[in-house]
C-alpha cells in the first residue's frame, strides 16, 4: 500500500537549522522540490481535520472592528467608525484591538493543530529555534498552506489591513498591492529579541496572539523616532495590534518570562517598491481606499 502525501510529507527531514541560517542552497532546494507535496499533503490534513476543525472567518475578530469595518466596505464616508476605534501609541504607530480575547483560544487551538500536523514549515531566516514560527503567504517557500488557513489570512490582509493602511497612510496606496506574511514566537533561550531594524514593507502590521492567560515579561516592541531622537516602548495585551510603516526602526527587547506569539503581515508594491523617503500624502477619496487591488501578485516574496 503506497503512502499518502500526508505520510510522505512528514517522512521528509528537515535541512538543519545551521544550513537554514546559513541559507545554503540545498535548503531553498528542499522547498522547491516539495512544494507540491507539501500543498497536497496540507489538503489531506485539513480533510482529516473537518470533524473538529475551527472555522476561521471574521468572527474570531473584534465585534466592533468587525462591525466598523463591515460598514465601511458598504459606505466608505462611513469609515470614521474605523479610525474611532485607533489609537496613536507613538508617533506614526497605531494600535487596535484586532482579535477578540475570548475567541483567541480557539485560533491557537487551530494552530497548535497545526504545528502538531508534521508537516514541514519553513520559519522565518533567523528564526529557527522555535516551532511556531512559520511563513503565511501562498508565494513564500515552506507555507502554511491549509486552504482555509489561506482563506482567513487573505481576509485579514484585504479586508482589513490594507484599507485601514490606507487610511492612516495614504502615500501607501499603489504600494500595498502585494502581501507577505510570517508568524513568530519568542521565548527566553531561543528567539528572544530582534535587533533595531526596518521592514522592507510599505506598512507593517503586527498582531498578537497571546491568551488572557498567558502572561510575559520584558518582550516590548521599540520604536524609534528619528526626528526627536526619542524611544518608545509598547507592550502588547491579547489580541491586540500595531500598524506602523515599514520604515520605522522598531526593535523587540529580550522576552525574560513566559511566552509571547504573533502574527506579522506586510503590504508593499510590485517588484518589492515602497514609498520613497518623505512621499508627500496625497488626497484619496474613501472609496478609493475601500477597494482591493486588481494588479497580479507578484511570483516570489521578498524572502
Amino acid at each position: 500500500m503506497s503512502a499518502t502525501q500526508l505520510q510522505r510529507a512528514r517522512a521528509l527531514t528537515l535541512p538543519s537549522r545551521e544550513a537554514m541560517l546559513s541559507r545554503d542552497p540545498s535548503v531553498q532546494q528542499f522547498w522547491h522540490t516539495n512544494k507540491a507535496l507539501f500543498s497536497d499533503a496540507w489538503k489531506e490534513w485539513q480533510a482529516s481535520q473537518q470533524g473538529d476543525a475551527l472555522t476561521l472567518d471574521s468572527s474570531l475578530l473584534d465585534k466592533r472592528l468587525r462591525d466598523a469595518v463591515a460598514q465601511a466596505w458598504q459606505d466608505p464616508s462611513k469609515e470614521i467608525a474605523v479610525k474611532d476605534l485607533l489609537q496613536e501609541v507613538a508617533p506614526g504607530v497605531f494600535e487596535l484591538q484586532f482579535f477578540n480575547p475570548e475567541r483567541l483560544a480557539d485560533l491557537r487551538q487551530y494552530l497548535e493543530s497545526v504545528w502538531d500536523a508534521q508537516i514541514p514549515l519553513r520559519p522565518p531566516y533567523g528564526i529557527v529555534l522555535n516551532r511556531r514560527g512559520a511563513m503565511l503567504d501562498s508565494r513564500s517557500e515552506g507555507y502554511l498552506a491549509a486552504p482555509n488557513f489561506q482563506t482567513f489570512y487573505r481576509e485579514m490582509l484585504d479586508t482589513y489591513m490594507r484599507p485601514i493602511a490606507r487610511m492612516l497612510f495614504p502615500e501607501v496606496m499603489g504600494y500595498d498591492t502585494q502581501t507577505f506574511g510570517f508568524s513568530i514566537h519568542y521565548q527566553p533561550n531561543t528567539d528572544s529579541s530582534i535587533r533595531p531594524h526596518t521592514d522592507a514593507s510599505a506598512v507593517t502590521l503586527n498582531i498578537n496572539l497571546n491568551l488572557p492567560s498567558e502572561a510575559f515579561t520584558g518582550s516590548a516592541v521599540d520604536f524609534f523616532d528619528v526626528a526627536t531622537g526619542q524611544k518608545h516602548s509598547l507592550t502588547f495585551r491579547p489580541g491586540t495590534a500595531m500598524i506602523h510603516r515599514g520604515n520605522v526602526v522598531h526593535a523587540a527587547q529580550p522576552i525574560t518570562s513566559g511566552e509571547r506569539t504573533n502574527f506579522v503581515l506586510w503590504l508593499y508594491g510590485d517588484r518589492g517598491q515602497i514609498p520613497p523617503q518623505g512621499a508627500k500624502r496625497p488626497t484619496i477619496d474613501a472609496h478609493e481606499r475601500w477597494t482591493t487591488p486588481t494588479a497580479a501578485l507578484d511570483s516570489v516574496a521578498p524572502f
